[in-house]
């Protein structure tokens, strides 16, 4: 019992260092810059989803892409997000999608940006590269993960085919037959998995470990998965005062908020890392002391 008390105050204590750094970090302000980077960017990124299925033919993968990004979203954020997103992309025409896509460059690369400005802050790091490298990294990135992102659609396009298949071959596993919105939350997750394995690993300066980041991605997981309950929940309760205080920009609003709490989560999950690096380094089994408030 003493032992387990002990370990939850070392946790605890480990816990508050990194919410200390993550305030002394500016933290709140660049989750701020991420949140508005990544509303501005939603919309042009989809509209390049879309162009970009357009030269496979098939429209329905940049659709099943959307829903697999906006999976992971309480349904109050985004079910309306979802109705704007589908009015676009039925009015969108050719000319449309083709400036959508450098508009989608601009703003997505600048959502890169503002990650790597905070995971940098989180890190202690400085990148000295020239600034026209970074923004083709990211450029690098918004493309790389577009692509990606269609890839995976695809997959969940065939996932029907292939269990019909194995079905066929392997009749007893029929009775564990997975749904097309089981396959789309595994895929959900696997992005999320991945796209934060990726961002802590090569996006900000200098080189690290998976198992150095496994704690922060970990606890972002953990913490997304809760606040986006509870964010759920409190709009279910209380949504209306948005629409009070507003009126017709209460869906933004709401986007941005809950966008807000999920960038200034991932910020921790950076900040999380460096203390556990700070302590390993110091190998004296306490704390990493945060910086002077």
């Amino acid at each position: 019992m003493r032992s387990s008390g002990r370990t939850m105050r070392h946790i605890l204590s480990i816990a508050w260092a990194a919410f200390r750094r993550f305030n002394a970090d500016d933290g709140w302000a660049i989750a701020s810059h991420i949140a508005l980077s990544t509303l501005m960017a939603l919309f042009p990124f989809i509209l390049l989803l879309t162009a970009v299925a357009a030269l496979f033919g098939s429209k329905d993968l940049a659709d099943e892409a959307v829903r697999i990004l906006l999976e992971a979203w309480p349904e109050q954020v985004a079910a309306p997000l979802a109705r704007e997103i589908q009015s676009v992309l039925s009015s969108a025409h050719g000319g449309v999608l083709t400036l959508s896509a450098l508009l989608a460059l601009f703003f997505a690369s600048s959502g890169v940006e503002s990650l790597r400005i905070g995971l940098n802050r989180a890190y202690g790091c400085t990148d000295t590269r020239r600034w026209w490298v970074l923004r083709a990294e990211a450029i690098l990135y918004v493309v790389v993960g577009a692509l990606a992102l269609l890839a995976l659609s695809f997959l969940v396009f065939l996932a029907p085919l292939i269990w019909a298949a194995a079905v066929r071959h392997l009749p007893w596993i029929e009775p564990f037959g997975p749904t097309v919105t089981v396959v789309r939350i595994a895929v959900a997750a696997l992005v999320l998995v991945l796209a934060l394995a990726v961002v802590h690993l090569w996006l900000p300066a200098g080189r690290r470990r998976l198992r150095e980041v496994a704690p922060g991605i970990v606890a972002t997981l953990l913490l997304w998965l809760g606040a986006g309950s509870l964010f759920g929940r409190y709009l279910a309760e209380f949504a209306f005062t948005y629409s009070t205080y507003y009126a017709g920009l209460a869906s933004p609003m709401i986007a941005l908020v809950f966008l807000y709490l999920t960038g200034a989560i991932f910020i921790y999950g950076g900040e999380l890392n460096y203390v556990l690096h700070e302590r390993r380094a110091r190998g004296d089994g306490r704390p990493n002391p945060a910086p002077a408030d």
